[in-house]
Parts: C-alpha cells; sequence; structure tokens
C-alpha cells in the first residue's frame, strides 16, 4: 500500500528553467573574464603615461623602489642649510654640462649645490681585472672612482687623465680632490648603457663583488661608500634605452639585442636588484621615457639623450627623492 506521506524526490529539469535566466548567466561569467583580463593588462603596463606627439599616451610600469637612511645611519652626518649632491657617472651627466643637463637642472629644482663628477665614456664595470696602461679608461670606472672615494687618493685619476682631450675628466678629479663627504647629503649613480654597449659582462654567479662585472662592479662600489660614508643616501638612476647594431650593421633597441651578455634590460634589471640588496633607492629612467616610437623626439642620436630627455629625468629624481612635485 502507497503511503500518502512519503516525501517526493525532486528533480531538476533544465529544460524548465526560463531563458532569460541562462542569458543572465552567461552575461555575469562574460562580464567577469573580460574584467579580469583588463584588469591583468593594465597591472602589466602599469599607471605612469608619458604623452608623445606621435603615439598619443599609453601607460608603462615606473619601477622606482625609494629606501630612507635610518636613524642611526644618519647619526654622523654634519647637516647644514645647503642640500648638497654629488653625481658620478659619464655621458649622462657630462655630454650636456650646461644648463638644459641632468645636474643643472636638478640644481635649479631643488635649489641645490650639485657636484658633477662624471667621466665621458666610463663604464661601471671594469675592462680588465688588473689595470693595464693599455686601457686608462678603466681608472674612471664607477668602482674605481669608488675606491678612490674611500682611499681619499685619487692619483690614478690624476695619473691618466692626459690620455684624453676632453678636460673634463681632469675637471671631475679636481671636484672630487675637494668634495667634502662629511657634508655630502646624496650621492647619484647615472650612468647611460655604456657598459651594455662594451660588452662588459653582466654579473659572475661565484663572486658577487667582481668588479669586471656590471652587477659586481655596482655592489662593491656602493657597498665600500657605504662603509665609509653611511650618514650618505645613495641613489642609483637607471640609464635609458639607447639603440644597439646587429652583426649584420642593422639598427635594433637595446632591450631586443644580446650581445652575449645580456640584453639592456638584463642590465637594468642588475641595477634594480643591487639597489635592493643594498638597501639603496632606485630611479627608473628606462620605462616611461625613451621607446623606439619616441626616440627621435628624445635622443640626440643612438644613445645620449636631447634637453627634454634631461629635463624629465632631472624632475622625476627630484620628484621620487624629495617630493619636490614638480610638474612633467
Amino acid at each position: 500500500m502507497e503511503n500518502n506521506n512519503e516525501k517526493r524526490k525532486f528533480t531538476f529539469d533544465p529544460s524548465e528553467v526560463p531563458i532569460w535566466v541562462h542569458v543572465m548567466l552567461i552575461g555575469i561569467i562574460v562580464a567577469v573574464v573580460v574584467f579580469a583580463i583588463v584588469k591583468l593588462v593594465i597591472w602589466n603596463k602599469g599607471t605612469a603615461e608619458l604623452d608623445t606627439s606621435e603615439t598619443g599616451s599609453f601607460e608603462v610600469e615606473v619601477l622606482d623602489q625609494i629606501f630612507l637612511l635610518s636613524d642611526d645611519k644618519k647619526a654622523g652626518h654634519e647637516y647644514d642649510d645647503e642640500l648638497t649632491i654629488l653625481f658620478l657617472g659619464n655621458d649622462s651627466i657630462t655630454f650636456d654640462q650646461g644648463e638644459t643637463g641632468v645636474a643643472s637642472q636638478v640644481s635649479s629644482l631643488l635649489a641645490a649645490n650639485v657636484i658633477n663628477c662624471g667621466y665621458p665614456s666610463s663604464t661601471v664595470a671594469l675592462k680588465n681585472a688588473e689595470f693595464s696602461e693599455d686601457y686608462p679608461m678603466d681608472a674612471y670606472s664607477f668602482k674605481s672612482v669608488a675606491d678612490s672615494i674611500v682611499s681619499e687618493d685619487f692619483s690614478l685619476q690624476e695619473k691618466y687623465e692626459g690620455s684624453f682631450d676632453d678636460y673634463t675628466y681632469t675637471g671631475s678629479t679636481d671636484r672630487l680632490k675637494n668634495v667634502d663627504f662629511d657634508k655630502v647629503d646624496t650621492i647619484v649613480i647615472y650612468y647611460n648603457a655604456q657598459d651594455y654597449l662594451n660588452l662588459r659582462i653582466g654579473m659572475n654567479p661565484d663572486n658577487e663583488y667582481d668588479p669586471i662585472t656590471y652587477r659586481g662592479a655596482l655592489n662593491a662600489g656602493i657597498k665600500e661608500i657605504q662603509e665609509k660614508y653611511p650618514y650618505i643616501r645613495i641613489v642609483c638612476m637607471s640609464f635609458t634605452m639607447c639603440y644597439a647594431y646587429e652583426k649584420d650593421g642593422s639598427l635594433v633597441s637595446g632591450d631586443r639585442y644580446d650581445f652575449g651578455n645580456g640584453k639592456l634590460t638584463t642590465y637594468l634589471q642588475f641595477m634594480i636588484d643591487v639597489s635592493g640588496e643594498r638597501g639603496v633607492s632606485f630611479i627608473d629612467n628606462y620605462y616611461g621615457t625613451i621607446h623606439e616610437d619616441n626616440s627621435s623626439e628624445w635622443m640626440l642620436d643612438n644613445i645620449h639623450v636631447n634637453a627634454d630627455c634631461n629635463a624629465y629625468v632631472a624632475k622625476h629624481f627630484a620628484d621620487a627623492i624629495y617630493g619636490a612635485t614638480v610638474s612633467y
């Protein structure tokens, strides 16, 4: 006998669901997928905008990383009413030493005493592990200059400055010799892509301080300056994009060509890594400035930049490091 109180089994029949419900669910799924894709694309590109007359505006990710000195490291510093910034580098600060150069523009923006001690065509890394008179440029690499700053002995730079016609070598050494490092607030390390173009080795996995490698020389130079002058803030500024020549002579962007030691972006990553490891600020001039579509507006040749690019770099530095809130 059938029990009328027995619970009836419920079965779901999709055909009974109205069409509009199916449409609504599909619409929600599509909207979620599209939203996720858009957010992913924006995240990959970043949020900093650069306007150009040819390409309009686009978004890139600027990789700045800012560190402040701890109070205990500031203890030995002689603070005065003047902001003193020492620039170390190569053509990035020596190619234009006039009012439109990076150093001069930073000085104007911050009302600071900016000391330009760059050496043209120099690199961060040494070419030779042991100094050779056949290659005097090694005396002016970042590693050699850092050694001289720490030892307070600039005889190496003085000895070989006559090897070059450019008086800048003599002038920079004279200024370095007279720097009162107890009053220097910030040291800025700003080299263009000479290491990449001169085929300096990127890194030595067995020696993190190898001076003939870009990563090792940068790491070693910063480390010894920090140990000698812990109260000086150090800022690494990256190079901008440049062009290189392939083996067949054709011109190609450095971020797309590997000479055997990595692409230009490989060297960029080395500077980012060293900056993070050493706790020094990193200013990204690579992303957000020059790219292949606007290079004719920002570059004088395949590597040197013009006054407009210098202005952008100077303003970027002043804003990121000192909160100058300058307009770009």
